[in-house]
C-alpha cells in the first residue's frame, strides 16, 4: 500500500537517514513542510529568534558531532539573507552544515512571488555546494548530495533550495528513491615515501615544534596527536579547533611561548594549521625553518609559504604513520628535543610570573585578567565543561589563561571572527550534551548581537551560563582607534555599562551583577546552581590604551 505524504516528509526522512537528530530554524511558511516531516521522523526542531543564530547553532552541532552535519532551515528572502553571516562563518571554520532555503513556488518562478530572490547565487561563494531541487521525488537525492559535499574532503557548508510547491507537493514515500548515506570523511594516508622523507627531516631536527589545528579535529585526530607527542616529546601548540585535543595539563602542551618557538624552531610540523593571518601568513616561522605540513586537501599544502613535505590525507592516520616511520629510525633526537622543551617551559613560567599581579589584582573596576583567572579557576573544577568564546579582547585574554578541561571542549567563531556565536553555539552544545555544563565568555559588544537567544534557552529549558566582561566599549576597536587617532577622537567605539543581567532576568533567566573581583566565583556558582539560563555581568576596567599589535594585519 502506498504511503502518501509530501516533500517535507521526504526531506525529513533523508535527514533521519543521514543521522540528523536536531534542526535549527526560525518559523517560515516556505519551509513548514520540513517541520511537519521532522515530527514524523522524530527529529527535534529548535526555533530561535534570528536566522543567523540558527546557522551558528548548526555550525556548533557539527563541531560537536564529528562525521555528522548540522542543519539549519531558513525561509525565503530575508530568512536566507539573515543566515548568510552564519554560513560564511562555517565556510571559514570548515564546519559541515546543510542549510535549507525556502523559495516561492516554482510555478511562479521569476514572476515576483513573496520573498523571491536568487538564493543559490548568493550562497555559492561561501559554500562548497549550492543548488536547488525542482522535483519532489528527487528531494532525498539532493539531500544526500548536500550532506556528501559538506562532509567530504575539507568540510564546509552546503545550501539546498526547495521551492514551496515542490516541497509541499504530494509524494509516495514508498516509491521515492532514498540514497544510502555513509561516512564521507577522508580516511587515507599519505604515500609511504613522503612519510619517510618527513620522518628523516624531523629526526634530524634539534628544535622542532608542532602546531595542531582545526583539520585535526575533523580527522578525529586527538588520540593520534597524544600518541605522537608522547612518543616523540615534541613541543605542541594548538589553535582553532585543535584547542583541547591535547590536554592542557599534558607535559607536551605549550601555549604562551609560541612566538619564540615559531621564530627559533628548525622544523615546524603544521597539523591542520593554515598559514593565515593567525600565523602571519607563514611569517611567524623562522626563514630557515623546514616545514612538514599535514592537511586534508592537496591545495592547502604550501599556501602562503612552501612546505618541504606535504602529507595529504586523514591527519590522525598520518600522525600515526609518521610516528611509526620515526620509530624505525635510530633515536637521534631525544636529548636535544628535551633541552629545547625545557627552554620553552622556562619561557612559559617567566610569562606566567609576569602576569601574576594582574591575575590576582583586587582592583575595582575588575582587571580583565583577574576576571579571566576567576573564570579559569571555575572551569578547572569541571573536567567536562564546554566553554565558548564570543568576543574580542576578553576572549583573546581568556584563551591565554583558561585551560580547556581534560574532557572538555573550547569553541570560538574561527578565522572569520564573527561576533554573536555565543548563545547559538551554546544552544547546540547543551542540546547535544544535556548532562554537561556550558559556559559562554562574552564581550559586552558581542552579547548585543544574539543575546536575545536567552529567550530560546528559556523556552527549551537549557541551563546555559554566560559571563560578560563589561568594559562599556568595543574594546578591540577602541584601543587601536585611540593609538592611531588619539584618545580624544574616539567615535563609534563606546558603550554603556549596561545591565545585561536584567535583560536575561526579564527573559526568564537568572541574572547576577558583579563589581568586586571576589564576587565573580560565587556568582558563577550561583548561576549554575539556579538551573536556569543565566548571565553574570562583570563590570571591568576600561583600558583605552595598551593595545599591542593589530588583529587586522
Amino acid at each position: 500500500m502506498a504511503l502518501e505524504s509530501h516533500g517535507g516528509r521526504l526531506a525529513a526522512r533523508a535527514l533521519k537517514a543521514a543521522g540528523v537528530e536536531c534542526v535549527f530554524t526560525l518559523s517560515g511558511g516556505h519551509v513548514m513542510g520540513i517541520y511537519d516531516g521532522c515530527l514524523d521522523e522524530g527529529i527535534k526542531v529548535v526555533d530561535v529568534r534570528h536566522e543567523q543564530a540558527a546557522v551558528h547553532a548548526a555550525d556548533a552541532w557539527a563541531r560537536l558531532n564529528p562525521g555528522k552535519v548540522g542543519v539549519a532551515i531558513l525561509t525565503a528572502g530575508p530568512g536566507v539573507t539573515d543566515g548568510v553571516t552564519g554560513v560564511a562563518n562555517a565556510w571559514r571554520a570548515n564546519s559541515p552544515i546543510v542549510v535549507f532555503g525556502g523559495q516561492g513556488p516554482f510555478s511562479n518562478l521569476r514572476r515576483g512571488s513573496l520573498q523571491e530572490m536568487d538564493h543559490v547565487s548568493v550562497m555559492k561563494p561561501i559554500t562548497k555546494w549550492a543548488d536547488a531541487c525542482y522535483q519532489t521525488e528527487r528531494i532525498g537525492e539532493y539531500v544526500e548530495l548536500a550532506v556528501r559535499n559538506a562532509l567530504s574532503g575539507v568540510p564546509g557548508p552546503s545550501f539546498l533550495e526547495i521551492p514551496m510547491d515542490v516541497l509541499h507537493a504530494p509524494v509516495d514515500l514508498d516509491d521515492a528513491p532514498m540514497p544510502r548515506f555513509r561516512d564521507y570523511r577522508v580516511a587515507s594516508a599519505a604515500p609511504s615515501g613522503l612519510l619517510a622523507e618527513a620522518a628523516e627531516i624531523l629526526a634530524g631536527a634539534e628544535r622542532p615544534m608542532l602546531m595542531a589545528g582545526t583539520a585535526l579535529r575533523w580527522s578525529d585526530g586527538g588520540p593520534a596527536l597524544i600518541r605522537f607527542v608522547e612518543q616523540t616529546g615534541i613541543p605542541c601548540y594548538t589553535n582553532g579547533m585543535g584547542r583541547g585535543l591535547l590536554p592542557m595539563n599534558h607535559p607536551g602542551f605549550f601555549s604562551t611561548s609560541r612566538k619564540q618557538a615559531l621564530g627559533e624552531a628548525d622544523v615546524v610540523v603544521l597539523a591542520g594549521t593554515p598559514l593565515d593571518f593567525r600565523m602571519r601568513y607563514g611569517g611567524s616561522i623562522g626563514s630557515d625553518a623546514r616545514i612538514i605540513q599535514l592537511d586534508l586537501d592537496e591545495t592547502l599544502i604550501g599556501q602562503n609559504r612552501s612546505a618541504d613535505v606535504g602529507l595529504v590525507g586523514n591527519l590522525g592516520v598520518n600522525l600515526d604513520e609518521l610516528g611509526a616511520k620515526l620509530g624505525a629510525l635510530p633515536d637521534q633526537f631525544g636529548p636535544a628535543w628535551a633541552a629545547w622543551s625545557r627552554r620553552l617551559r622556562a619561557a612559559e613560567d617567566e610569562a606566567a610570573a609576569a602576569q601574576a599581579s594582574q591575575l590576582n589584582s583586587d582592583e575595582v573596576p575588575v582587571d580583565p585578567l583577574r576576571l579571566c583567572r576567576e573564570i579559569a579557576d571555575f572551569v578547572a573544577t569541571d573536567d567536562e565543561m564546554i566553554v565558548i568564546g564570543d568576543g574580542g579582547d576578553i576572549v583573546a585574554q581568556a584563551s591565554k589563561v583558561l585551560k580547556v578541561p581534560p574532557n572538555g571542549t573550547w569553541m570560538d567563531p574561527g578565522p572569520l571572527g564573527t561576533l554573536g556565536v555565543g548563545m547559538p553555539f551554546a544552544l547546540a552544545a547543551q542540546l547535544a550534551n544535556p548532562d554537561r555544563r556550558v559556559l559562554i565568555i562574552y564581550g559586552d559588544g558581542s552579547f548585543g548581537l544574539n543575546g536575545f537567544e536567552y529567550d530560546t534557552a528559556v523556552r527549551f529549558g537549557l541551563p546555559i551560563v554566560g559571563v560578560v566582561g563589561n568594559d562599556g566599549a568595543w574594546g578591540q576597536m577602541m584601543r587601536p582607534q585611540a593609538m592611531i587617532y588619539g584618545s580624544d577622537r574616539l567615535v563609534a567605539t563606546q558603550l554603556e555599562y549596561t545591565r545585561y543581567d536584567k535583560v536575561v532576568e526579564a527573559l526568564g533567566g537568572h541574572g547576577e551583577h558583579v563589581t568586586e573581583p571576589g564576587e565573580i566565583g560565587p556568582a558563577l556558582q550561583r548561576a549554575f546552581d539556579s538551573g536556569k539560563p543565566a548571565l553574570v555581568n562583570v563590570e571591568m576596567r576600561r583600558d583605552v590604551d595598551g593595545m599591542k599589535g593589530s588583529t587586522y594585519v
